[in-house]
């Protein structure tokens, strides 16, 4: 070890007698620096203008331009003129002449100097670490581990670049050729990842090959074993390669012995890094505060259940807009988006079926509209080069049944008991499911009988399949929409009053009712309320007379008229509502919209009344504004007349409540009923 230990500091020497070192540390910190600043004084400023950070810690050192995301692009630049010379300058200079004949070991050469490198390093680390403590003081609960971790991924991140670059070193004894080559291995390891993609065994070897992206899990505060020993596994790699080459020259070996050495060397870093990349036999660690990297509490508990064996199909519709997300090319990447599944379910299998089936394809369809199916797929093949096979629908019609999800991407999710659901893609900017609607999935495969909202009908309510724009198919069935009850954990059923509602109905919606109910319903509905069923009660103006029966027993009223706030840019029946501060203790969601000033925009909605002397604690959601709006209760057409407040006909300018959360014990459990005064805020229009 001494030997060493003396070699490093030689090496420290030489580095810093010499202007590089100083000047490679200066203007990294005057770069890095600025990032920071840039990014720091950014945050400073929406702060001071009234809005609202987000993950302080976060934003400024990871994410999409955090500090550290941005300083992992670009420290590969410096690590050449670091490294070109400290091993081609004892080959230029001759003085491997002298390490040779000395009783100095190649691997003890080898070590110490790339000991000297990694002290450097640590100095670089050390300029970032400077941010950190800086923000230590400066950011309220900051998260510091996150931080720390970030610094431990850059600092692997620089001693992997070191490693190259001192086995390139050892190659020549031309500092330029060495610099030179090391970028050129820099280029091939972030290009390697592209290569091969469609190609099983390839896309293995090249995917895990890859440098870029493996400190992004660090700088987002994440380890895994798989990213900790890539870096390890690499930097061995180059190590022993610097090793080999030194022997080489020290001792005459055919060319053949010399390659297989190299051979056997690079074959066990790939051996390792298979095996490292093995669900099974990875582990993980989150250290970021709210655990952001981790599957929450609910969705474990989920997967928990799922002890058999557990098969995701994949069914790409080559003739469909999502055909882009898993074709072969795509594979890793669509393995990755399960990973946080995998860590808590290693044995999950994925498989892949792509087949055509014409559907609705607007870009398609303009493009190629004389075409049937197979002569799309036809040209599309031509156009395209796919080398995998695609097979016509008709080959899988036998065994899954794809027409009630119209041909879309989906993926089936089989348990080993034969329990299935689907898991989908959705028209909006995310595309991809969520944590949420995944394990929504899931449950479906572990639970027997999912919640159930029923939706009252026969009195000319909102209907759950209805299409049109005050219709209620999106918000239950639509199966496109992320946010359909379907999507999200729940089944639903249409439910009469003409007898008993089922036990299995956990929320009851009634959606603007045309007809009033009869005393024989009302007995069925009060049942129901009594044995602590929860509801979601929506009204309308004009419907007050209807609505009112119903919601009496519980202490509300439908107030006469309609809410309106005259505006120059809006119709005076548009409310623009924020969640109530006293919201925020029924769901922490509104205070995220509070937060981020989001609206509930109510069009024609009517204000509430309510007491609570039925037993319920009550909680205003949304209300409106308090000056400027008020009960309208002369004007009907909003469009031609003009909206003036009468006090001597009972309008009253101040605000009303449109929203309103309901709860009380009842039976041993707790009831909750949610009314408001619009029903179309579930509309599909």
């Amino acid at each position: 070890m001494k030997p060493i230990i003396k070699i490093a500091k030689a090496e420290l020497k030489q580095l810093f007698f010499s202007p590089i070192a100083w000047l490679i540390i200066v203007i990294f910190a005057f770069q890095s620096g600025l990032i920071f600043h840039n990014i720091f004084s950014g945050m400073m400023r929406r702060q001071l203008i009234g809005w609202k950070i987000w993950s302080a810690t976060a934003s400024s050192f990871g994410g999409f331009q955090g500090t550290f995301t941005i300083v992992q692009q670009y420290i590969f630049l410096y690590i050449p003129l670091l490294t070109m010379g400290i091993m081609s300058r004892e080959f230029s200079s001759g003085s491997i002449k002298l390490l040779y004949s000395s009783p100095l070991k190649s691997r003890q050469i080898i070590f110490g100097k790339y000991l000297a490198l990694v002290v450097y390093a640590l100095v670089l680390t050390g300029v970032l670490a400077v941010y950190g403590i800086y923000a230590a003081f400066t950011i309220k609960m900051v998260d510091i581990p996150l931080i720390l971790t970030g610094l431990l991924g850059l600092f692997l991140l620089t001693c992997a670049y070191a490693a190259i670059g001192l086995f390139m070193s050892s190659l020549t004894s031309y500092t330029v050729v060495s610099a030179m080559g090391t970028l050129g291995i820099f280029a091939v390891l972030n290009y390697v990842k592209t290569v091969g993609q469609d190609i099983d065994i390839v896309r293995d070897i090249t995917y895990w090959l890859a440098i870029s992206g493996r400190s992004d899990n660090f700088i987002a505060g994440l380890i895994t074993s798989e990213d900790l020993l890539y870096f390890l596994i690499v930097i061995a790699l180059f190590i022993g390669f610097s090793i080999l080459k030194l022997q080489s020259g020290r001792m005459k070996k055919p060319w053949f012995v010399t390659l297989g050495r190299f051979a056997a060397v690079f074959a066990g870093a790939m051996l390792l890094g298979y095996f490292s990349s093995k669900p099974k036999l990875m582990a993980f660690y989150d250290s970021t505060r709210t655990k952001t990297n981790t599957l929450t509490k609910s969705s474990q508990e989920v997967l928990s259940h799922l002890q058999d064996g557990l098969t995701i199909t994949t069914y790409t519709n080559m003739l469909e807009e999502n055909n882009w997300i898993a074709q072969p090319d795509q594979y890793k990447v669509d393995v990755d988006r399960f990973k946080q599944y995998t860590r808590f379910k290693p044995g999950i299998k994925l498989k892949y079926e792509f087949y055509y089936e014409k559907t609705e394809n607007k870009q398609l369809e303009k493009q190629y509209p004389t075409l049937n199916g197979d002569q799309l797929m036809d040209t599309l093949i031509k156009l395209y080069d796919y080398k995998f096979p695609i097979y016509p629908y008709s080959k899988f019609s036998n065994k899954v049944d794809l027409a009630p999800e119209g041909f879309r991407f989906v993926r089936s999710l089989e348990r080993e008991n034969g329990k299935q659901t689907y898991l989908r893609v959705y028209n909006d900017m995310m595309r991809l499911p969520s944590e949420t609607e995944i394990t929504a999935a899931f449950k479906r495969l572990v639970i027997d009988k999912l919640p159930t909202v029923g939706f009252l009908t026969g009195h000319g309510e909102r209907a759950s399949n209805a299409e049109e724009d005050r219709g209620y198919n999106m918000f239950a069935q639509e199966k496109s929409f992320r946010y359909a009850l379907i999507n999200q954990g729940f089944d639903f059923e249409n439910v009469t009053l003409e007898k008993e509602i089922p036990a299995h109905i956990r929320i009851l919606l009634i959606a603007e009712p045309k007809k009033a109910l009869l005393p024989a319903e009302m007995a069925v509905l009060q049942q129901y309320i009594d044995r602590g069923g929860n509801m979601i009660i929506a009204g309308e103006p004009g419907r007050q007379e209807v609505m009112n029966p119903i919601v009496e027993t519980i202490g509300v009223k439908f107030m006469p008229g309609m809410l309106v706030k005259p505006s120059k840019k809006f119709q005076s029946d548009l409310l623009l509502l924020n969640p109530t501060k006293e919201s925020e203790k029924i769901a922490f969601h509104f205070k995220t919209i509070r937060q981020q000033e989001q609206i509930l925009p109510l069009k024609s909605a009517t204000g509430l009344e309510y007491s609570t002397d039925k037993g319920f604690d009550v909680v205003p959601l949304f209300t409106s504004d308090s000056t400027g709006g008020w009960n309208e209760l002369e004007t009907k057409n909003f469009i031609d007349d003009t909206v003036l407040l009468n006090t001597k006909a009972g309008e009253t300018e101040r605000s009303f409540p449109t929203a309103i959360a309901m709860s009380r014990k009842i039976n041993g459990k707790e009831q909750k009923i949610v009314v408001v005064g619009d029903a179309d805020y579930l509309s599909n229009g």
